[in-house]
């Protein structure tokens, strides 16, 4: 698979999230790994708001002989008037008023097997992968604090399990700061409990009987919050523990019952009080592009630098795409820097290789056209960064992992780096001084392999592309 960067073990993870921080992804922590981090990624209020964000994790594992898990969570969140973006959940509003809230939503549970070294307590045993949930939930808000129920079951075929969780929450506001003590039950089923943390009899060894937990009750404690260092970008943090059941406890594979974590991070909120894309005579971005798969080994780097700006010539594929924005913010703080929201379908031409698919893309883009020319050919420098989810894992990911003896994700963050010039401009043409044209990369990136939720993938995908955008 393409990486951003250069291959993991030239590249520190370190290095990698100093990267990404720069490159106006915000770096923060995520919560338990098999519980609700809605605690922590319900943070936007205004129907309308759009965030961006990364969470970092560290917590002990529940697994013996495994070493404490590090984490990385994208933060994609949008909070519209029917629909929501979360995090690792994403939904409908079935009913909404100053009170009550009902959910309808699908959700990656991120728990599962460490995903870069299995200890030897795991050794023989099958995999226990991210499961995929459909769940129904319920908030009750009052001047006392928050209820929420949910119901959870395992949609992806891989517990086939469920879980009933039940919390509750206080919000605490003192002028930039904001505290959020949360208290949360899960009763989990005996199917939920025996993929994660029970031993089959075809696994059993003399070391490691057969074992099933069957069903029993977590409890998590957590304290979150955030700091409003300005309008829109918020410090975020949190710690928590979790008390497993003691069936859990007493499984061979399992080496502690209280587990902690840690959150740290920060967030950007592109909402506010004056939503650019909701105001008379707002624009609506339409672009039409059409690109080409590069050689593996042309990151996005070198493309980035012109240091490979070539197309594949063996196993060529191909992708065209359509992609539709609104402003979100404009003239950020005085400066020549907009932000527009987009949401973009693009259909892959696998050339025989494996069948086509779709993909859908959501991302916030930031454009920059302070160049001192702009006034007589506008120019725009834009760098978009959201969440890739297809229908399949492009051929030439899925080939390139297959290599590495590595499972794909269908779910990987999405990267979008263009410059483009105006068509207008150009040809002297008032009519089409908003139509641009230009050169573009389309990547998808698996953030080195750190996160559990585009499934530990380590690469990507580039595709060259030209394109042609017009606001009307």
């Amino acid at each position: 698979m393409k990486n951003l960067f250069p291959t993991p073990s030239r590249f520190p993870r370190w290095l990698a999230a100093v990267v990404l921080a720069a490159m106006g992804v915000t770096a923060m922590v995520p919560a338990r790994a098999d519980a609700n981090l809605e605690p922590l990624t319900n943070i936007l209020s205004v129907p309308g708001s759009a965030g961006l964000g990364v969470v970092t994790h560290f917590e002990s594992s529940p697994y013996r002989e495994a070493r404490n898990r590090y984490d990385v969570l994208p933060l994609y969140l949008y909070e519209g008037e029917r629909f929501f973006l979360h995090a690792n959940r994403g939904g409908v509003k079935l009913n909404e008023n100053d009170t009550q809230r009902f959910d309808l939503f699908v959700e990656q549970r991120l728990e599962g097997f460490p995903a870069d070294r299995l200890p030897d307590s795991l050794a023989g045993m099958a995999t226990r992968d991210s499961g995929i949930d459909l769940g129904l939930s319920w908030r009750y808000r009052q001047p006392w604090g928050t209820l929420q129920a949910e119901l959870l079951h395992d949609i992806g075929g891989f517990s086939k399990g469920s879980e009933f969780r039940l919390g509750y929450t206080y919000d605490w506001r003192s002028g930039r700061l904001s505290l959020r003590p949360s208290l949360s039950v899960a009763l989990r089923d005996a199917r939920l409990n025996n993929y994660y943390y029970g031993v089959r009899p075809a696994e059993a060894t003399p070391g490691r009987a057969a074992y099933s937990p069957g069903a029993g009750l977590n409890t998590t404690l957590g304290l979150f919050g955030s700091y409003d260092l300005t309008q829109r970008w918020r410090l975020l943090g949190g710690v928590s523990a979790t008390l497993l059941d003691r069936k859990i406890k007493d499984s061979p594979i399992v080496q502690k019952r209280v587990l902690p974590g840690v959150y740290v991070g920060a967030a950007y909120d592109f909402g506010g009080p004056q939503r650019e894309w909701a105001q008379p005579g707002s624009p609506t971005y339409f672009k039409l592009l059409y690109g080409k798969a590069t050689d593996d080994g042309c990151h996005l780097i070198k493309i980035l630098t012109a240091q490979c700006l070539s197309t594949a010539s063996v196993n060529p594929t191909s992708i065209t795409a359509i992609q539709v924005g609104k402003p979100f913010l404009q003239n950020v703080n005085g400066w020549p820097l907009d932000f527009v929201g987009y949401a973009g379908l693009t259909s892959h031409n696998d050339r025989g290789l494996q069948a086509n698919g779709l993909q859908l893309d959501l991302f916030m883009k930031a454009f920059y056209t302070g160049f001192p020319w702009s006034d007589r050919v506008k120019t725009r420098l834009g760098m978009g960064v959201g969440v890739s989810l297809a229908q399949r894992a492009p051929y030439i990911e899925a080939s390139s992992q297959a290599l590495d003896g590595k499972p794909v994700s269908r779910m990987l963050n999405y990267l979008d780096p263009t410059i483009d010039v105006s068509l207008g401009d150009l040809l002297g043409s008032r009519a089409l001084k908003d139509t641009f044209i230009g050169f573009g990369v389309s990547h998808r990136s698996g953030i080195f392999g750190s996160s559990r939720l585009l499934g530990n993938v380590s690469g990507g995908s580039n595709y060259l592309y030209t394109y042609v955008e017009s606001a009307l």
